[in-house]
């Protein structure tokens, strides 16, 4: 899989990131490539809902937002709507977590609402627009010793997503209010559904049919090994009694999303400031997943690239604020499953990005999809995102570590500082609050122990060279590729 990423297209073939697949084909691998999102996307706007204590309709309203703006900007960044929009490549789009907890903040301050949080998102991705220019020039300073420990914290990271979903979700769970008993509100139980052998049972047996068709299935349904996983895992959880389809008789069968339904946006300071640290976490972020992209299926990720798809994050952020929901950013999630499947057509996702907008438009879709069970996804999500951390180990091996011996410090320190919030999460606990964007991203500490330290260690224009040699390779690529 490795060896094929890095394969050119024939002379007078499209490169396979620009080939168009039949239209059932892309069907079924853009639903694969939704379902394995759906989970990470529609939870944001849930955690924030039950935290500011919305009403059911309210949530509703943030969650069919939440899809119609993940489509809609999946389709520019993956299609390329002009010349500066789109990094175009097989990329979906999903709201970040790393505005949870400010956001969650900003709406519990005396005074302030959803529509000082909808103003900050506007503003903090006009700001995304306004930086880009600047953070591309960096791209220079992020050799393979930097970019790939970012990469592989990425996968590290996600990793903890799918082993939550295996076994049935947090350990502790919000105890249901009961008028009898005198439990403080807010109050956490152990829950008895944690790591049941239900959940690791599904959770295997999917992992082992995907395994079982990644290695005798044939063509293209090897290429969908993870939508089958989970189809054949839902029918067997519905047959456990897993699933439960009662939010699928309620919900409405469509909706238009329209913008400003919580009221007109307000724009306050602090709340700006905030939330532009919060852009900045998500374009170092944002550029990891796409240097990890562009090695995967084959396409070098330059300046230029990078400058399209950090706009685009920024745009869906100011459409998201917009639209009555949150900040936008790409998922690392479908980058593992790229990997996973071979498959690395852009019009891939950019029917995935369709699909998204219809599950906008049509609740009752989105409710179906919403149906499936943690362990089912946590199958998928084991295999997804350990090939994203194998990509960023396969970066780092082709570092010299022999005449350079500091870039194992480099690797060291950037790891296992971007471990932190995994293995810690109260490590900075008492560090100011307007900094808990920035340390709790592992993502983030690994990108800026492993810069600072390459710098301190090779200096500047030992990076320079690395990046001008980076950018002249880009730019042969493109040429050849033409």
């Amino acid at each position: 899989m490795a060896a094929a990423s890095h394969s050119h297209s024939t002379p007078g073939e499209p490169h396979p990131v620009d080939a168009v697949l039949p239209a059932g084909k892309l069907a079924a691998l853009g639903i694969q490539h939704v379902l394995v999102m759906y989970a990470g996307a529609v939870a944001v706007p849930l955690i924030i809902g039950s935290a500011l204590k919305l009403p059911a309709e309210q949530i509703a309203l943030l969650i069919t937002a939440d899809l119609f703006i993940c489509g809609i900007t999946s389709i520019i960044q993956s299609l390329g709507l002009t010349p500066w929009l789109g990094i175009r490549m097989p990329v979906m789009m999903g709201m970040t977590f790393a505005a949870v907890t400010p956001m969650i903040a900003i709406a519990s301050a005396p005074g302030m609402g959803l529509q000082d949080i909808f103003g900050a998102i506007i503003a903090a991705g006009l700001f995304g627009i306004l930086i880009v220019p600047f953070a591309c020039r960096l791209i220079s300073l992020f050799p393979p010793v930097v970019t790939g420990s970012v990469i592989t914290i990425i996968g590290i990271s996600l990793m903890q997503v799918g082993i939550q979903w295996a076994v049935g979700g947090a350990w502790l769970k919000p105890m249901i209010p009961d008028p009898s008993a005198q439990a403080a509100a807010g109050a956490m139980v152990p829950n008895p559904a944690y790591a049941s052998m239900e959940n690791l049972g599904v959770a295997l047996f999917v992992l082992v049919v995907i395994l079982v068709i990644s290695k005798y299935g044939r063509h293209f349904l090897k290429n969908i090994s993870v939508l089958v996983g989970l189809v054949v895992g839902s029918i067997l959880a519905a047959a456990l009694g897993l699933m439960h389809f009662g939010q699928v008789a309620k919900a409405d069968l469509f909706h238009l999303v329209m913008p400003f339904q919580f009221g007109a946006p307000r724009f306050a300071i602090g709340p700006i400031v905030t939330l532009c640290v919060v852009e900045l976490v998500v374009f170092v972020e944002s550029a990891g997943m796409f240097f990890a992209l562009g090695d995967i299926v084959g396409r070098k990720v330059g300046r230029t690239e990078l400058a399209r798809g950090l706009r685009v994050d920024a745009l869906g952020t100011i459409l998201a604020g917009m639209f009555n929901t949150f900040p936008t950013t790409s998922f690392s999630q479908n980058i593992g499953l790229v990997g996973m499947t071979g498959v690395r057509s852009r019009w891939v996702t950019v029917t995935g990005g369709v699909i998204m907008v219809l599950l906008g438009l049509i609740p009752k879709l989105g409710a179906l999809v919403a149906a499936i069970p943690q362990p089912v996804l946590g199958g998928t999500g084991i295999a997804m995102f350990g090939m994203v951390a194998a990509t960023g180990i396969r970066i780092l091996s082709e570092v010299d570590y022999k005449t350079n011996r500091n870039n194992l410090l480099i690797v060291a320190l950037g790891i296992g500082f971007g471990m932190i919030p995994l293995v810690a999460p109260q490590f900075f606990i008492h560090f100011p609050k307007v900094l808990e964007p920035m340390l709790h991203s592992g993502i983030l500490l690994t990108a800026v122990v492993a810069f600072a330290l390459n710098l301190y260690f090779n200096g500047m224009n030992r990076l320079n060279a690395e990046g001008l040699r980076d950018l002249e390779h880009a730019a042969e690529d493109a040429a050849r590729l033409r």
